[in-house]
């Protein structure tokens, strides 16, 4: 070799390269990575308060104060918003009236009043070995004091005779509705429950008769 130079371009050695890490260090390098992104996201999630106890229920009778839910940590309980927390509430409070505890509502009443129309008479059934018989009285300003359970006389004038020459058709008959009471028109009439041959001697009377009754009880 010329000049005896230590040159090593013509020397047949191997080249080593530099060292490369190996597959163990890569994935220890991307857990590490992973790890870190997770804590990034709990850090910048904001934190949830546990789920509190369900709602109390609210029946008929109401407790002497408010009920109120907590929850833990400070959180408002579940259901609850700003306008809520600042004292005002999207759901109608239930009624409470003067009924205290153990008293019903009434529908259709306020204050527990009871609803119009509580009193309105009820139609009797028919009572068995009876036959139902509408009759239309002359003066049917009568049927004003009568209800059904009503028991009345049945009378009748029939047609062309003087007004004093009654019939008694039937005796402590049952009444069993008062249909039309106060209509205008004359389609007012009481519905009786009478005997089938006290029914027969009713219906049989001639056409113009007037009917009326006496009332018992």
């Amino acid at each position: 070799m010329a000049g005896g130079g230590t040159d090593d371009e013509g020397s047949l050695r191997p080249f080593r390269w530099p060292h490369r890490p190996g597959g163990a260090t890569l994935l220890r390098a991307v857990l590490v990575a992973a790890l870190l992104g997770l804590a990034v996201l709990v850090l910048d999630t904001p934190a949830r308060c546990p789920a509190g106890p369900p709602p109390p229920t609210v029946g008929l009778a109401l407790a002497a104060g408010p009920a109120t839910v907590t929850a833990p940590g400070g959180c408002a309980p579940p259901g609850t918003d700003d306008a809520t927390r600042a004292g005002r509430s999207d759901h109608p409070r239930p009624p409470t009236g003067r009924a205290g505890a153990g008293d019903a509502a009434v529908p259709g009443g306020e204050d527990g009043d009871p609803p119009a129309g509580r009193d309105t008479p009820v139609a009797l059934p028919l009572p068995s070995g009876f036959v139902g018989v509408p009759v239309r009285l002359a003066e049917p300003a009568a049927l004003a004091v009568l209800r059904p359970g009503a028991r009345v006389d049945l009378l009748v004038v029939p047609a062309g005779r003087a007004a004093g020459e009654t019939i008694l058709l039937a005796t402590d008959a049952l009444v069993l509705d008062v249909v039309g009471d106060g209509a205008a028109d004359g389609s007012s009439a009481l519905y009786l429950a009478v005997r089938p041959d006290q029914a027969q001697r009713s219906v049989g009377q001639p056409e113009g008769s007037r009917f009326g009754v006496v009332v018992r009880q």
